[in-house]
């Protein structure tokens, strides 16, 4: 049974493991993850980010990071969602990104924005969004480098409990 929790320090070498096994992920992309980890298991705040673990038997099948973007009221990104190929297929990824959003949500967030890439070896990586609900809403040219493109997904969230009132 896959379980979904906080990541903790005591994971940091398993999530780094799956970063830099990620066909899909650069060097300087797994870095990233590395530094956002670190921001997340040092700081009180975790300065913003947020990580989860996927498990079975205790051993971490997945992860995902996201958190609020800044300056937005209710916008919160999605920063990774990585899962060992050995689990793909079996629900990992979807469990990953149910939490996410229900943890979304119960902070007040209502959309989550997705960033990724346009390159053919993305194709099942923009699918999965697609198939959780995802839309696709914008595509910069080459805004990694030539010939990959960003692809902009957003995915509203739909609140289950009434919106707090605004203030002015």
């Amino acid at each position: 049974m896959i379980t979904i929790d906080e990541a903790g320090a005591s994971d940091e070498p398993a999530i780094m493991r799956l970063a830099r096994g990620e066909s899909l992920f650069s060097p300087e992309e797994a870095e990233t993850v590395q530094e956002l980890l670190t921001d997340y298991l040092s700081a009180p705040d975790h300065n913003g980010y947020h990580f989860l673990v996927a498990r079975e038997s205790q051993e971490i099948l997945g992860f995902a990071c996201y958190g609020p973007t800044p300056l937005t009221r209710g916008t919160y990104d999605l920063y990774w969602i990585c899962v060992d190929p050995g689990a793909r297929g079996q629900g990992v990824g979807r469990a990953l990104m149910r939490q996410v959003e229900d943890q979304v949500q119960a902070s007040g967030g209502r959309l989550l924005l997705i960033e990724t890439s346009g390159r053919p070896d993305y194709a099942p990586t923009r699918a999965f969004y697609e198939r959780i609900g995802a839309e696709r809403t914008a595509l910069v040219p080459e805004f990694y480098g030539p010939g990959d493109d960003l692809v902009l997904y957003t995915h509203r969230l739909q609140r289950t409990m009434a919106s707090p009132p605004r203030r002015n």
